[in-house]
């Protein structure tokens, strides 16, 4: 009987306990957030630019030659004249890269773009000179267009702690690109020989090839609405280069002569291709290899 006492008691006491706790509050263990997410450069881009290039007010070089007056040898006289070759029109296109942020002031990166253009120049020379038989006038004209670029370029930059999303960069590397030149002479001289009539003589060259140069300059980039879902991927960039592709030097010599058995001569023309480019550009930025997040389950 005792012993049944004891056990109805034990049992008696256990539902108890088991009551009390049920009414006692849960207790969980607390929800850590993740810190939010440092801002950083470190990351693929790429975007589109629109923008301008003009000119330095550059004077191409050229000059004449006289070889010959009719069957006979000319001494080497001629003339010279400078055209002009102010680059100048609208620009745009694409641009891709990298960045690679070393420290909360310094990041690299690597970037490449290829524009199309409307960059192109027109201008004339007169020269006055002599030849054999007497004094002679040339008139030059020269056509010249940039129809596409591109470039490869590394960047170095700086950010300051208060303002992370701000980079100030300088840039450099290879250019190229498709110039397209023409360039036409006409010489007018009054004899072909002693009491003769005078004439004209014609000479051209057009020039279509690919120039391989250098560029440099430097930009501001800003993510201006990093704090926004929507648009925090985005940046904004305004940037001066200065892009240099190099001289090219034309030679040709006269076609004929009106009338026919005048002199002759031959002409060299030499015409640089460099301009300033001014453009603005957005930027979408992705980072493929970073890490998925982890989450936390409780």
């Amino acid at each position: 009987m005792k012993k049944r006492s004891a056990v109805a008691g034990l049992a008696l006491a256990l539902v108890a306990g088991s009551a009390f706790a049920a009414d006692l509050p849960s207790r969980k263990a607390p929800l850590i957030e993740p810190p939010p997410p440092v801002f950083a450069w470190t990351g693929l881009y790429g975007g589109v630019n629109i923008g301008y290039g003009f000119g330095n007010g550059d004077r191409d070089p050229g000059v004449l030659a006289y070889y010959a007056v009719g069957n006979a040898i000319a001494l080497p006289n001629g003339t010279a004249w400078r055209i002009s070759n102010d680059l100048n029109g609208v620009l745009g296109g694409g641009q891709v890269g990298y960045n690679y942020q070393f420290n909360p002031w310094l990041v690299v990166g690597l970037e490449a773009d290829i524009q199309a253009t409307d960059i192109h120049s027109q201008g004339n020379g007169v020269g006055a000179g002599s030849y054999a038989l007497g004094v002679h006038t040339s008139y030059a004209t020269q056509n010249k267009s940039v129809d596409w670029f591109g470039t490869v370029r590394g960047r170095v930059g700086v950010t300051f702690p208060s303002m992370p999303n701000i980079l100030v960069y300088g840039t450099g590397g290879l250019a190229y690109g498709g110039v397209v030149s023409s360039f036409n002479i006409s010489d007018y001289y009054p004899t072909i020989a002693a009491g003769g009539s005078g004439g004209v003589l014609g000479a051209g060259t057009n020039y279509d090839q690919t120039k391989v140069g250098w560029t440099a300059g430097g930009g501001v980039e800003w993510f201006p609405l990093i704090s926004n879902p929507l648009f925090k991927a985005f940046s904004v960039k305004l940037e001066y280069l200065y892009t240099d592709l190099g001289s090219t030097t034309l030679y040709g010599s006269s076609i004929g002569s009106i009338p026919t058995g005048g002199p002759a001569f031959a002409y060299q023309q030499t015409s640089h291709t460099r301009w300033n480019t001014v453009r603005v550009g957005v930027n979408w930025h992705f980072n493929p290899f970073a890490a998925a997040p982890v989450l936390a389950k409780y």
